[in-house]
């Protein structure tokens, strides 16, 4: 298939550059994202094979690919078990069983008794020997290949053949000149970007292919580089562009009636110093005259909602409104309670606006945001909605930020703009999933960051304990001491499956074993098919100390503050993710007691499983709890992104490239000051649509 043909596909088109309704090739490729010969010239091999030698038959190894030669002496088709075609190939050293499952006439010819041929593929062990199936055939006639032959990301139907071809074709008609000036590439150490690309495509003969494959060669570094870069200095542009937007300015109230001076006044404690620093730096955003775009980030329990309250004061007393929108009616409800209690006294009005309200409620809380007659707006995800507008929204917080869509972030920045023009809001995103280091320097490079970094007094560190499944009956017997002593207990169910319905009904299995088990209990059930006002009533009985033991599903990970609750049994850890059990293990040691979160696991346990439950046993450091996280799941799921279907990263890693990450932030500030042409040309070349995404 011509690379011209491919070369000329735009996305949304139907037919080729010249005219003719696309191949099936070039549908597949294009779902490959291989549209311009650019995109091919940077999809590059998942690893290497060496085709340029062929060893004896009794070198193959069991699980390892390898390439021999000889002659067929047996070749047959089999009908048990099943129809297949079967061969053995036999060398001066041994023999080798050949297999096909499913296979052509042709290729019956082509493995006829008597001929001399090449077969590669993985071996396997097996009762009569070593053996390959569906091996790849050529004839022993064929010359050798001189350098590894690569073998790239495709779908099914793309055979590596066809692929390969293209690429070799789009690979002499791509613009690979440099993007990066000479300075640029001995500043930092790096190879020519042409050299790099056609290395990793084409290997030397030569080349080691351990350097490919770990992707430690210095072609691979360039290419790593310019990745990195390429999204600093988007980050960069991001941040540059908010700069020449307006916000408006919202300087704090210092005199002594002022809306925030009243509500520190009022507050039932004090803020500790962490929590005043970071309200220092927002107040100082808030007052800019273009828009903050800064995430808070606190351990679980740190106290970031008082924060979010004194900024929304800040903002409402300078006339402007704020939208607060969390990802669970519990958890946006657990911020409007607090809301209220603090900021409605003070003559405030708070809003609640959620999918489970009447549509008159709906529709009278969206009249009273549109008309300025509330000042705060609290929800979940129906603030965004397209019937809900603000009269002058100037301040918007995001709870859980990375539980949201791409687009659901831009949507609630954006109803600042819709009305106001180049106006746009204040923008303030919180999260209880701490930042590792590497990746708030790759991925929120432009975004100002506060930490709470101090715990409020009073707040008891949770002992964390691991029991096996098989002690379940004594782990039930315990909670029923405890909560006949007066403590409040949380019994968390998994996930199964991520199926909701699997999940409702191990929390009812549960609910309904409890109370048969312990009928002296007060026992609540909370799951996320419950209607908002029984949730909202369970929960109410809970918090007063009128239900002894609450069965929850995961409903309750985040936003649930009940001081008197101090023991929680997770059931089936193993089945949920780093994060999530921190957030959960967060729901206790809010009070003055001794608190413990009691992990109880099923065996066999696999490896990820055994990682997770030890990092909860040896740290409650949420940093490191998130570094260990990042380590298991990737950059993308643990930001909440791989919703988008776009990958964060294709070829650098956060845990081993951070050395280059380094280079590439330093680089970026360098070249947006010296060299903006060079800026332009590599944002041209690695960023194709991916700007507002990264933005968020």
């Amino acid at each position: 298939m011509p690379a011209a043909a491919v070369a000329s596909k735009r996305p949304g088109a139907d037919k080729n550059g010249a005219g003719k309704p696309m191949t099936d090739t070039e549908r597949k490729l294009r779902n490959l994202g291989l549209v311009l010969p650019e995109d091919f010239a940077l999809h590059l091999p998942l690893r290497y094979e060496d085709e340029t030698r062929v060893i004896p038959i009794s070198a193959l190894r069991p699980g390892y690919a390898g390439q021999v030669e000889g002659e067929i002496t047996k070749s047959e088709v089999q009908y048990r078990p099943r129809r297949q075609l079967t061969a053995t190939l036999a060398d001066e050293s041994g023999e080798l069983q050949l297999r096909w499952l499913n296979f052509y006439p042709s290729q019956q010819k082509q493995i006829a008794v008597g001929k001399r041929l090449r077969a590669r593929g993985e071996v396997r062990g097996g009762l009569f020997g070593r053996q390959m199936v569906h091996p790849r055939m050529t004839s022993a006639d064929a010359p050798l290949p001189t350098a590894l032959t690569p073998v790239y990301p495709t779908t099914e139907g793309l055979p590596q053949l066809t692929l390969r071809r293209a690429i070799a074709q789009a690979l002499d008609r791509a613009d690979l000149s440099d993007t990066l000036p000479d300075e640029a590439r001995a500043r930092y150490d790096l190879p020519p970007f042409e050299p790099a690309i056609r290395a990793l495509h084409t290997p030397a003969q030569g080349e080691s292919e351990q350097a490919l494959l770990d992707r430690v060669h210095p072609a691979w570094r360039r290419i790593k580089f310019d990745e990195l870069l390429a999204q600093q200095l988007s980050l960069a542009a991001a941040r540059a562009a908010r700069r020449v937007k307006e916000a408006e300015s919202l300087p704090v109230q210092t005199r002594a009636g002022g809306l925030v001076a009243k509500l520190y006044e009022t507050l039932p404690f004090k803020l500790t110093g962490a929590q005043e620093r970071v309200v220092q730096e927002i107040s100082a955003d808030l007052a800019k005259p273009y828009p903050m775009h800064r995430l808070l980030q606190g351990d679980v329990g740190s106290g970031k909602t008082v924060v979010a309250a004194i900024a929304a004061a800040q903002a409402i007393a300078g006339g402007a409104q704020v939208a607060l929108m969390a990802p669970t009616e519990i958890l946006a409800e657990q911020h409007f309670r607090k809301l209220v209690s603090w900021l409605q006294p003070l003559g405030v009005n708070v809003a609640w606006l959620s999918g489970s309200l009447s549509a008159k409620a709906r529709r009278t809380a969206a009249a009273a945001a549109a008309d300025g007659s509330v000042q705060l707006v609290v929800g979940t995800q129906a603030l965004i909605q397209d019937h809900v507008e603000f009269h002058r929204l100037g301040l918007s917080i995001v709870d859980e930020q990375h539980r949201f869509g791409v687009g659901q972030r831009l949507a609630l920045t954006r109803k600042g703009e819709t009305v106001r023009g180049r106006i746009v809001p204040h923008q303030l995103n919180m999260s209880a999933t701490p930042i590792p280091r590497t990746l708030a320097m790759t991925f929120f490079a432009d975004l100002d960051v506060s930490v709470i970094d101090e715990l409020p007094p009073g707040r008891t560190p949770v002992v964390t304990k691991l029991v096996s499944d098989a002690r379940r009956e004594e782990v039930i017997a315990h909670i029923a001491q405890a909560a006949r002593g007066g403590q409040q207990v949380y019994w968390v169910c998994p996930l199964v499956e991520e199926s909701e319905a699997l999940e409702l009904q191990t929390a009812v299995d549960t609910y309904e074993g409890m109370r048969a088990d312990l009928p002296d209990l007060r026992i609540g059930l909370v799951h996320g098919r419950l209607p908002q006002a029984e949730k909202a009533a369970v929960m109410q009985s809970f918090r007063e100390g009128e239900v002894d033991l609450l069965v929850a599903t995961t409903v309750i990970e985040v936003g649930v503050d009940v001081p008197n609750a101090s023991l929680m049994v997770i059931e089936h850890a193993e089945r949920f993710g780093l994060a999530q059990l921190h957030q959960l293990r967060g729901r206790v040691g809010r009070g003055t007691a001794e608190s413990v979160c009691v992990l109880l696991y099923q065996t066999p346990l696999s490896q990820v499983a055994r990682e997770r439950l030890r990092a909860m046993f040896e740290t409650s450091d949420g940093f490191e709890i998130a570094r260990r996280d990042l380590e298991q799941r990737g950059p993308g799921e643990f930001l909440g992104t791989r919703q988008s279907g776009m990958a964060l990263l294709r070829f650098a890693d956060l845990e081993t490239d951070a050395a280059i990450a380094e280079d590439a932030r330093d680089a970026a500030v360098w070249l947006r000051a010296e060299h903006p042409a060079a800026v332009e040309a590599h944002l041209a070349r690695w960023m194709r649509g991916r700007e507002d995404f990264l933005r968020t």
